[in-house]
């Protein structure tokens, strides 16, 4: 595998970085896309150590606002010429109801909508590489997920946490099933994962005292970073899986989606109402 440029999206702390060190071990020049430029430089310390290579930069990128999207953009193509993966890993859990600057719920607007213009704002420095990916890492939440195109954001509906999270990550998958018919006859590629039951994506706050004491229940029977990332991986460096374009995988393998809200008609829907939201231009 030739290496070439990649970019992880919140690469400062848990997967993120263990996917950005063995990126940058495989011989990839690595842009680390974080909210907080702070932390992600200190965490960029850890990771040229780690991996050898200084072969990492950081850009700041919130995944929460349109404008801080498309300022990172211009960044990536006044920086580089073209960029070969796009790790699509940041994710949040709210537990309340909170809301990004551009008024999304916190969930369904870092989750999904944010990577969906961050994707779309990347396809044309992405179709310069001879063979680019574009990965999405969601989650078997997906399962228990139904998006409401009438009231996304629960302006209406009651909220809570397993809701807000299992519609955006089920919006990862349709939007990867809809992104790889429309990569069809380019040189991208993309895919979605689980990336299995990770210590650092629990949504509890391990400074209360119930958040410190369900974590260190359950801590033994999480993955650690590391082996987390080990699908995101295995997507960005094994060749020739171009075959498997809009699949999702778990455990280095390509899995059945069992949703009945997995359909072409749901993804094609999930596409047009996000385009609205961010105000990409229509193709």
């Amino acid at each position: 595998m030739g290496a070439g440029t990649a970019i992880v999206t919140g690469a400062n702390s848990g997967m993120g970085l263990a996917t950005t060190i063995e990126l940058a071990k495989e011989g990839f020049h690595v842009v680390m896309a974080c909210r907080n430029e702070q932390k992600a430089k200190e965490a960029r310390e850890q990771a040229v150590t780690e991996s050898g290579s200084d072969l990492i930069d950081v850009i700041p990128c919130d995944l929460g606002s349109i404008n801080s999207i498309v300022e990172f953009v211009k960044e990536i193509e006044r920086r580089y010429e073209q960029i070969d993966r796009l790790i699509n890993n940041a994710g949040v859990v709210s537990l309340k109801k909170e809301y990004t600057t551009d008024g999304f719920e916190a969930m369904i607007g870092v989750n999904h909508l944010g990577h969906f213009l961050l994707s779309n704002l990347l396809l044309n420095v992405m179709k310069k590489s001879t063979e680019a990916r574009i990965i999405n890492v969601s989650s078997g939440a997906y399962k228990v997920g139904r998006i409401d195109l009438d009231d996304p954001h629960f302006n209406q509906r009651s909220f809570n946490v397993v809701k807000g999270y299992s519609q955006s990550k089920l919006a990862n998958i349709l939007f990867t099933l809809e992104l790889a018919k429309r990569l069809e006859g380019t040189t991208v590629t993309t895919y979605s994962l689980h990336p299995g039951a990770v210590s650092t994506s629990l949504g509890v706050n391990r400074t209360s005292g119930f958040g410190k004491t369900i974590h260190k229940l359950l801590k033994p029977f999480f993955l650690t970073p590391k082996e987390g990332s080990a699908t995101a991986i295995y997507l960005a460096t094994e060749p020739q899986i171009e075959a498997y374009s809009g699949q999702f995988f778990y455990k280095e393998k390509p899995q059945q989606l069992t949703s009945k809200q997995i359909s072409a008609e749901n993804a094609k829907k999930l596409w047009d109402w996000s385009v609205e939201q961010v105000q990409l231009e229509r193709d």
